[in-house]
């Protein structure tokens, strides 16, 4: 048992309060195909960073703009198999609206679309795609997140499945805690604590903040 102290909850989405693997990797392999690339190699890297830095890297000579338009749009439409992981309603339910938000690597219109199909709440103060100039691996999504609910970064624990989104708390000075949906335990080695789910972590509010237990497994 892995016992944290905190007063604000970041948690990015995709693979961590939704799991929307069966749409990504339907979008980004029919993207891939349409372009002449790997579909494998492209949804691997999809996972944990913004769209356009994804089409920036696997396809350089393509707009990257108006592939990121398109790729949304298509995100947006296929919902098929989303859904809430296990223990994301639950959690959500226990805290306060502003104790936590989400820093997700999608737009605001896809997170909002997402969070809905799911069932779950969605944050008045997402930090998103929209809000950042540079995305995950760089810490300024998590500082954003961190500035919305007025806490300091050290003050803040990060739920997250992707490497770069561990990279990215770390870096803001952030407890990271690795949610092994997406990749293997060992690809979130920096993170401070690896839980399989959501349904792993209890929370209790007191006046001096959250206390957060993780049961690792």
């Amino acid at each position: 048992m892995t016992v944290f102290l905190c007063q604000a909850i970041l948690f990015d989405l995709d693979g961590v309060l939704v799991d929307s693997t069966p749409c990504v990797t339907r979008v980004w392999s029919t993207w891939a195909e349409q372009h002449g690339l790997d579909p494998e190699y492209v949804v691997h890297v999809a996972h944990g960073q913004r769209t356009i830095e994804t089409v920036r890297r696997v396809a350089p000579r393509l707009d990257a703009q108006q592939e990121t338009d398109h790729i949304e749009q298509m995100e947006i439409n296929d919902t098929n198999g989303l859904r809430a992981l296990p223990g994301a309603a639950e959690l959500l339910a226990t805290l306060p609206p502003q104790r936590y938000t989400v820093v997700t690597s999608g737009t605001r219109r896809l997170a909002g679309k997402r969070l809905q199909i799911a069932g779950l709440p969605v944050p008045d103060a997402m930090i998103t795609a929209d809000d950042v100039t540079r995305g995950k691996p760089d810490p300024e999504p998590y500082l954003a997140g961190a500035r919305v609910l007025s806490f300091e970064p050290e003050q803040c624990v990060v739920f997250e499945d992707a490497p770069s989104g561990v990279r990215s708390a770390k870096t803001a000075g952030m407890v990271a805690v690795g949610v092994a949906t997406t990749y293997r335990r060992e690809e979130l080695g920096e993170a401070d604590a690896i839980i399989p789910s959501l349904q792993a972590v209890a929370v209790k509010i007191t006046p001096e903040g959250m206390i957060m237990s993780l049961a690792e497994g």
